[in-house]
């Protein structure tokens, strides 16, 4: 064969294996050529004023309680309802818990605590609610059992501590509370977890025990609210936005002129979204809670939409941990199902990142992630969850993710540029109204 044959054959093979799969610069062109479909922006904030307004109206609707779910039914006899309680209240029931236990010492029966069952066999998911709730089971934790004293022994001291707080008027974080006594809790998560069953014996909501976690979530963009007096305006918060408050109690005074909220999963998506301004060109406000959500992000969250009576879509990554976070924001987490009703947002939009994407805005094959086994398993895992059998959008996601394998970031889009977030994929998704 001929030196210009053996050539000819290499470029045809060549053209041939190209064709197969798309180039990175065919996929850039093709993610560049989305720009030229957006409209002007006053048309898509048309859309965002249609959007701003059906939820205004449906918000008012959708007002739904355990009493509602089954209005035949006593919900305190059937699920553990928890509610905020002020300083006073909540020590008076801490006192007659302590006054119980002492009378029972006293009577030589030793004490014991009637505790909520927080099993996983005692979370429910309520459709008509659209959230995780605690089925009302208690269990018994005398001290005089050896499998149950220790835990008796920390309950009782986890009360004293919190009795304490709240007679001196000040708010403590679960680490100040774990370092009061080392020795006996052993382990933050054993102090962590009693913290959540007294919340259950109180009644109480555990902002309500004066007990927070560390400031972790952020929120910048079109919001004012006062922080226990300061006037806080957050579109002046720079990149890095303004912490939200652990204990939001303190917050007052929201008032806002966006359209939306943008929930987002991770900080550099954030960070991109304020240092581009984006909730100018689109008026909205942004918040983060850095990865897994914190129950002051979550409170904050739902306090936002109930008061502003805004949309919220979600920025998540394309893989099962992405979903999991949002339906922890929507549904609840199984640790603190208790409390559902104060900290879950219902009706959250999914828009991205989601697996269909990946091939709609053509991302580039490197910059996608092969599932591991473990990813594949939470996938297969939360395709059994009630909460996503519901939505019928969030099925095909999730078997498109499962089938193909791949799963990718949000910062996967920056292969297109480092602004193409803000710039093209954004827009265009709000202006086509893609979301679930």
């Amino acid at each position: 064969m001929s030196e210009k044959k053996r050539r000819a054959g290499a470029s045809a093979a060549g053209a041939a294996s190209s064709s197969k799969k798309p180039r990175a610069s065919s996929a850039a062109s093709y993610a560049e050529s989305l720009r030229s479909k957006l409209r002007p922006d006053a048309s898509i904030l048309a859309t965002l004023r249609s959007l701003a307004s059906a939820s205004a109206s449906k918000s008012k609707a959708d007002a739904r309680s355990l009493a509602d779910h089954d209005p035949c039914a006593d919900p305190a006899s059937s699920y553990i309802v928890v509610a905020d309680q002020d300083s006073t209240s909540v020590t008076s029931r801490i006192n007659r818990l302590v006054l119980a236990a002492a009378r029972s010492i006293l009577s030589g029966r030793g004490f014991s605590f009637a505790v909520p069952s927080r099993a996983a066999s005692n979370q429910v998911y309520l459709p008509d609610l659209d959230r995780i709730v605690l089925v009302r089971r208690e269990s018994a934790r005398p001290f005089a059992n050896v499998a149950t004293a220790r835990k008796a022994t920390i309950t009782a001291r986890v009360l004293s501590l919190v009795h304490a707080v709240l007679g001196r008027g000040i708010h403590v974080t679960k680490r100040d509370l774990f370092y009061t006594d080392v020795k006996l809790f052993g382990d933050q998560t054993q102090s962590d977890a009693v913290l959540d069953d007294v919340s259950c014996m109180l009644g109480c909501t555990r902002s309500s025990l004066h007990v927070v976690a560390s400031e972790k979530g952020v929120v910048v963009g079109r919001l004012v609210f006062a922080d226990d007096g300061d006037r806080i305006d957050c579109t002046r918060m720079g990149v890095g936005g303004k912490a939200i408050p652990p204990n939001v109690d303190r917050v007052s005074g929201i008032e806002s002129d966006a359209l939306f909220i943008l929930l987002v999963e991770k900080d550099a998506a954030f960070m991109r979204l304020a240092e581009d301004r984006f909730y100018n060109r689109f008026p909205c406000i942004i918040l983060t809670a850095k990865g897994q959500p914190d129950v002051a992000t979550r409170l904050f969250l739902r306090r936002l939409k109930v008061e502003l009576k805004l949309p919220v879509l979600a920025l998540v990554d394309s893989d099962p941990y992405g979903l999991k976070i949002l339906s922890v924001y929507m549904c609840g987490s199984k640790n603190m199902s208790y409390d559902s009703a104060n900290l879950t947002t219902p009706d959250i939009k999914w828009l991205g990142v989601r697996p269909s994407d990946l091939d709609k805005y053509r991302v580039p094959e490197q910059c996608r992630l092969p599932m591991t086994d473990h990813d594949i398993k939470v996938g297969k895992e939360l395709l059994e969850e009630d909460f996503v059998k519901q939505n019928e959008g969030w099925v095909k996601e999730l078997e498109t993710m499962l089938r193909t394998k791949q799963k990718a970031e949000i910062q996967a889009l920056s292969s297109f540029g480092f602004q193409y977030l803000t710039e093209v994929y954004l827009p265009l998704k709000l202006q086509e109204q893609d979301w679930i």
